[in-house]
């Protein structure tokens, strides 16, 4: 079996869910996430330190591999996996969002986009049927259908057009895939309208996808208004396929989001904030640029594993950090990333226990005092 997904377990007093998808390149349990290898690496991290933080899959992205190196010199070289040297799944996001991101850089029209280069302002047209070609060339496990993401904010007439064009793209996409070894994911869109998400889920499921992922959040809109749009949407999606919540990826929004019933999540916030001196904990965040760290002696986190913190004192974290030493972007992206990960086992931990509740309360309440 190429893909396949199950639920194993619903927790009692949540829509919180543990599931296992099933790829060519091993198994994913879940609820999982994520981290972002955007140029087919995750930033300062190889393989073996991804799997020490425990990624059981990571993300790639289609626009800026299919602009460097190229999808078609990757393909040469054996595929995403192999040029990587991942061998667990992969993820490839279809490059919508990175292409209507450069909005003074693209035109839209029904057949695709039309855009600038970022890097050298060559042109280049993508089309559904060209974003799933590059993605069967660099040779992910799950791909991920082109779609348009709307600005916030947008009229309701603007995001219903845009949200029709992603659904005749999702069927241009799917009849457009050829290879048999990746899982399609349509991508629900509709801005901040719930009659336009609820709508687009069930055309979506009427063209019929292995999963489903909820896009075009985290775009500007307030916390609770994207939590609103998550909780109902989540709600509408199919029981019985994975849902993938892109993009959006704070601690507390993967504890939030768990709570609605998401399978999935990416972002990038912890390998971008470990670059700027920013670390996630228990008990909250700690920028450890600040002062009142240069002579502290403690780890980052006495509640964490990771190599750093086993090893290293946040004096010394600092002083590599002012000292623009490289090691100072590695031990923060390796501390953050097991953070994350191990986050999300302890949250399939609480769903097996039957106890999420109690888990969100205590995970919160450690933000509560300060032990930074």
């Amino acid at each position: 079996m190429s893909f396949g997904f199950v639920v194993i377990k619903k927790e009692r007093d949540t829509r919180a869910r543990l599931g296992r998808f099933t790829t060519p390149h091993g198994d994913v349990q879940t609820p999982i996430f994520m981290p972002v290898g955007t140029q087919a690496t995750v930033k300062t991290m190889t393989p073996e330190d991804l799997k020490s933080a425990g990624a059981q899959i990571v993300l790639s992205n289609t626009y800026h591999l299919y602009l460097r190196p190229g999808h078609e010199l990757v393909k040469r070289l054996g595929g995403l996996h192999r040029f990587m040297g991942w061998d667990r799944p992969i993820l490839t996001d279809s490059g919508g969002y990175q292409v209507f991101s450069h909005s003074q850089l693209r035109k839209i029209t029904e057949e695709g986009v039309r855009f600038q280069s970022h890097l050298d302002g060559s042109y280049h047209f993508f089309t559904p049927e060209s974003a799933v070609g590059v993605q069967e060339a660099l040779g992910a496990d799950i791909i991920m259908c082109f779609d348009e993401c709307p600005p916030y904010p947008s009229t309701y007439d603007y995001t219903l057009g845009s949200m029709e064009m992603t659904l005749r793209w999702a069927r241009r996409c799917k009849d457009a895939k050829t290879r048999q070894d990746q899982a399609l994911f349509g991508i629900i869109q509709g801005g901040m309208y719930r009659d336009l998400r609820e709508r687009c889920v069930g055309e979506l499921v009427g063209i019929g996808f292995p999963g489903y992922a909820i896009g075009g959040l985290s775009v500007g809109e307030t916390k609770p208004l994207m939590y609103e749009v998550v909780e109902y949407t989540a709600a509408a999606m199919p029981e019985d396929a994975p849902r993938y919540l892109m993009g959006v990826g704070t601690p507390e929004d993967l504890v939030e989001g768990v709570m609605m019933g998401v399978d999935m999540f990416d972002c990038v916030m912890p390998t971008r904030n470990a670059r700027t001196g920013t670390l996630f904990t228990s008990f909250g965040k700690l920028n450890i640029r600040n002062a009142k760290y240069a002579e502290d002696e403690r780890p980052i986190d006495p509640e964490c594993g990771c190599y750093a913190c086993r090893n290293f004192t946040r004096a010394y974290l600092r002083h590599l950090f002012h000292a623009g030493e490289i090691l100072a972007l590695r031990l923060n992206t390796l501390h953050n990333l097991h953070y994350y990960l191990g986050l999300m086992g302890d949250i399939r931990q609480a769903v097996e226990q039957d106890r999420y509740m109690e888990f969100r309360k205590g995970f919160y309440n450690k933000r509560e005092v300060e032990q930074c």
